[in-house]
């Protein structure tokens, strides 16, 4: 038996979880609201506040599927009830971000600023000029809108310059020397 599959969720106060046909599933919080489509054949009982997550054989797909399903569900109730949030860090001489209405407005060693958009489902938010933290309900794509802003410019190993996350350690690398004679 999957570990993670077995154990039960905990809907907290607040949180309402409907399942339909065809496992949609529908989560209420005061955060928002989710809709997923888990995988049809694996088995969503819900009694009262806890739900469990059952794989209808011992197939190995169904065993694959029983804890990613488990997670799933689980991370939508934590999601609309706490949500979700990424932090990163930007290091480097003269750079420095901004928040411009809806648009991350990013100096980071280019000839041009480099924007992004707020995407729906998620906010940004920039304390300082150094730092930008990026929240949601949904995981995944708390994920990976905070990917894609690291990505535009990633830390590089010599000086450390670049966006990364706030417990992401860099390896360092130590840079060449002299020539000998």
């Amino acid at each position: 038996m999957s570990r993670i599959g077995r154990m039960p969720i905990t809907v907290p106060a607040g949180v309402e979880v409907n399942v339909a046909a065809g496992n949609v599933v529908t989560v209420k919080g005061p955060k928002g609201t989710l809709v997923k489509n888990l995988h049809p054949e694996m088995l969503i009982e819900q009694e009262g506040n806890t739900i469990l997550v059952k794989r209808p054989s011992d197939d190995k797909e169904h065993r694959a599927l029983h804890g990613m399903t488990r997670a799933l569900l689980n991370n939508m109730i934590i999601g609309v009830n706490e949500g979700f949030k990424k932090e990163l860090d930007v290091n480097g001489v003269g750079f420095r971000v901004a928040k411009e209405g809806k648009n991350l407005v990013m100096n980071i060693g280019f000839s041009h600023q480099v924007i992004v958009p707020e995407v729906d489902g998620i906010t940004i938010d920039v304390p300082g000029p150094n730092k930008i933290v990026i929240s949601g309900t949904d995981k995944q794509m708390v994920g990976q809108f905070a990917a894609e802003v690291r990505e535009k410019r990633p830390p590089e190993p010599y000086k450390g310059k670049g966006i990364k996350y706030v417990d992401e350690v860099i390896r360092r690398k130590v840079g060449k020397t002299g020539a000998k004679k």
